[in-house]
């Protein structure tokens, strides 16, 4: 009996579940490792908003209604949501703690706050 002998290659698979995956083999060279948002300016170049006809509503021309929500109240010192307002400075506050801040400033520093959210008004 003669016996053929058989030439096979050896096939491994290209992951071993046991091996830790190193960082070179799961983003080569070149490949980036997360995603990448893209600015508006990036959009608006790669799109050529110039190219479409002016009619066509795009990205760039169109318009909305306002709200039909109210604004949210901000508290003027803090920046948080503020759900009181105080009679005496017209100043929004966020909590009790804010609230003592706000009866100790100066009227100076409570009529800068009152300009920079544009209520600026003169108190007695």
């Amino acid at each position: 009996m003669e016996l053929d002998v058989v030439k096979a290659e050896l096939v491994l698979p290209t992951h071993l579940s046991f091996k830790q995956v190193q960082m070179y083999e799961k983003y080569p060279k070149g490949q980036s490792r997360g995603r990448h948002w893209k600015h508006l300016k990036q959009i608006l170049q790669a799109e050529n908003y110039q190219n479409f006809p002016a009619d066509e509503p795009t990205y760039v021309n169109i318009e909305s209604p306002p709200s039909m929500h109210p604004c949210k109240k901000i508290c003027d010192i803090t920046g948080y949501e503020a759900p009181y307002y105080d009679p005496r400075t017209n100043l929004r506050y966020a909590n009790a703690d804010v609230f003592k801040l706000v009866r100790s400033l100066p009227n100076e520093y409570v009529q800068r706050y009152l300009a920079l959210r544009n209520a600026a008004v003169v108190l007695k």
